[in-house]
């Protein structure tokens, strides 16, 4: 790690963010956590978490296409003021309800789905702005990779405190103090210099822009085969989290703090893995590294399922919460980097509705099927399947070296005809 890992700070409006953004992740994650807790605690039921997850995913998924739209159309900042404050809005009353303890699931499963159809909006809107923050954009995807490594920092804190605060004041308290985070991005958000945004003049039909965002996809495989390679990873592997409840408190024989734990030692293998994206040299093929870390994911999966040693099993949840981060921190920088412009919201909707789409509906097999065959082995098999899907996209991941090399071949016997080739 050098003082290029954290170049990007050197734009002034992209540090405000970034400070901004991780006290608010951080109570993100605290809230996260202990809802996921709450419900689990309630039935005692995997399943039950499952649709928990899938009420905090699905809206998501449903409206993140309008989000891009929105997201070409309109200013993303003022967008993204309003998403921020209707998202503390609704902590505040998840938290109102949780400490008067006069709450059914019903509305809790309410609370969630209005919280997953307001980042439908945000997350359009946020990841693209990364652009407008940044200066010089050679800075560009190291800011993409710090952007990670503020979620990933906020996937170890968030969820340790969370543990210890459920422990100790209960569910209620973790609300609140979420709640209260997003006094940080919103003033951070505030204080911005952003160039003035010029609105364009929009006579397209949502539907028009929509298959406009789709044709732009077909027409650009090196993003749309991404974005296909993340949707396959996020249903059938990255949707462990409802197993890990009951390796918390069966496997483990522990509490929410030990859940709790588990996601932070996930989290320290995905913020290593983001400051070694980070510390890349422009230039790096970011496609071999996804299959490699894609590999390291499901060795990971594998040996920790089978693990009842807690200490060593932390050390496999690091190896792959490492793997893991690297699957969205890649797919974002290649979008961001490839796509163009007047596509980016929508594409970034597309994204939104891979991941928040895909990973809700394995969760939920994943928390059905666990039923029948055991946390542990579902694990295992999640695991395995991300190396089957590595195997599966390895010739497409490895294209670019291929063609270098091929190239080079072709270089040394036809001489000049390789500027026909570029």
């Amino acid at each position: 790690m050098n003082i290029q890992t954290f170049r990007a700070f050197k734009n002034r409006n992209y540090a405000l963010f970034f400070t901004g953004q991780t006290i608010s992740q951080i109570g993100t994650w605290m809230q996260r956590t202990g809802l996921v807790w709450l419900m689990y605690a309630m039935t005692n039921s995997t399943w039950t978490a499952s649709l928990t997850l899938f009420a905090s995913y699905a809206p998501t998924c449903i409206f993140s296409l309008y989000g891009g739209i929105l997201a070409d159309r309109y200013d993303r900042y003022k967008i993204l003021l309003i998403t921020q404050t209707a998202s503390m809005l609704q902590a505040i009353l998840l938290a109102v309800l949780v400490l008067t303890n006069k709450f059914i699931s019903w509305e809790i499963f309410a609370l969630t789905a209005l919280l997953a159809t307001i980042n439908a909006f945000d997350v359009p809107a946020r990841q693209p702005m990364v652009h407008e923050m940044v200066d010089n954009k050679e800075d560009l995807a190291n800011a993409v990779a710090l952007n990670s490594s503020m979620v990933n920092l906020a996937r170890i804190a968030g969820p340790a405190l969370s543990g210890i605060v459920y422990a100790k004041y209960g569910p209620g308290i973790c609300f609140l103090l979420n709640a209260l985070s997003f006094v940080a991005v919103i003033t951070s958000l505030l204080l911005m210099k952003l160039p003035k945004h010029t609105p364009t003049l929009v006579k397209k039909k949502i539907m028009t822009e929509l298959s406009e965002g789709f044709t732009y996809l077909k027409r650009t495989p090196a993003i749309s085969l991404i974005i296909l390679m993340f949707s396959l990873v996020s249903f059938f592997v990255l949707s462990y989290e409802p197993l890990l409840l009951a390796f918390a408190k069966v496997v483990f024989k522990g509490d929410v703090a030990t859940y709790g734990y588990i996601k932070s030692f996930i989290g320290i293998g995905a913020i290593v893995g983001t400051f070694f994206l980070a510390s890349l040299k422009p230039g790096t093929d970011l496609k071999i590294v996804l299959l490699f870390n894609t590999i390291i994911l499901g060795v990971g999966l594998m040996v920790f399922s089978h693990i009842s040693y807690f200490p060593l099993a932390m050390l496999f949840a690091t190896m792959f919460g490492f793997g893991a981060m690297t699957q969205s921190t890649i797919c974002l920088t290649i979008i961001h980097t490839h796509s163009d412009p007047k596509m980016r919201g929508r594409v970034m909707g597309y994204v939104a509705m891979s991941l928040f789409g895909m990973l809700p509906l394995g969760a939920l097999l994943a928390g059905f099927i666990s039923k029948y065959f055991g946390e542990p082995t579902i694990l295992l098999y999640q695991g395995i399947l991300a190396l089957v899907i590595a195997a599966l996209f390895a010739k497409f991941l490895r294209s670019d070296r291929l063609s270098k090399k091929e190239k080079k071949e072709f270089k040394e016997t036809e001489g000049e005809k390789i500027d026909n080739i570029q």
